[in-house]
């Protein structure tokens, strides 16, 4: 059995839809990064290839070993849809953006990645990993391994929480194959 210790990137406080954009993490709270560095076991680190997620691997890193950056753990590609907040979305793409939250699967905003292409990627990623790891990844990544470990839809897992600085706990089998599961979903140390 694997553990992955899921941990969602520092704030980036913008207020708009945030995938492949390479925005800074807000790391000031070193308080909280101390406490989640002392929280993780003495286990490789790993981060998507995106500079916020990379920036908060190494301020949680300390003597663990260190894997290269890799950007199948990216955000979700957001397309025309980067950067742009929901009400700009919904005035162009209303029909668009509610079909691809509330009914992740197929559809995907104009030059994104669709639910079911993104979570492929990621789990692409996550399978390469050989036993115990850090992941720094993103909020979606999170959530795509979340609704594996949970056994259930797309829709119910993107209704789940997942905060900057939080550790998500998830269990597989090695090699990934057999049932996941999940100990703990977006706990603060």
């Amino acid at each position: 059995m694997s553990r992955l210790w899921l941990i969602r990137h520092g704030p980036t406080h913008a207020k708009s839809f945030v995938g492949w954009s390479d925005l800074p993490a807000d790391l000031s709270d070193v308080a909280a990064i101390a406490r989640l560095e002392a929280a993780l076991p003495q286990v490789p680190v790993i981060s998507s290839d995106l500079s916020r997620a990379i920036e908060t691997a190494s301020a949680v890193q300390a003597s663990r070993p260190r894997l290269p950056h890799d950007p199948r753990l990216r955000e979700t590609h957001f397309g025309d849809w980067e950067l742009k907040s929901w009400s700009e979305i919904a005035e162009t793409h209303g029909a668009l953006a509610r079909q691809v939250f509330e009914t992740p699967g197929e559809a995907a905003p104009p030059g994104g990645e669709s639910w079911n292409i993104f979570s492929t990627r990621v789990h692409t990623g996550i399978t390469a990993l050989k036993g115990e790891t850090v992941v720094v990844a993103h909020m979606g990544v999170i959530l795509a391994l979340l609704q594996k470990a949970l056994r259930c839809s797309a829709h119910e897992a993107l209704g789940h929480q997942i905060d900057p600085l939080s550790c998500t706990v998830i269990d597989c089998p090695e090699g990934l194959d057999g049932p996941w599961s999940c100990a703990q979903i977006n706990h603060k140390y």
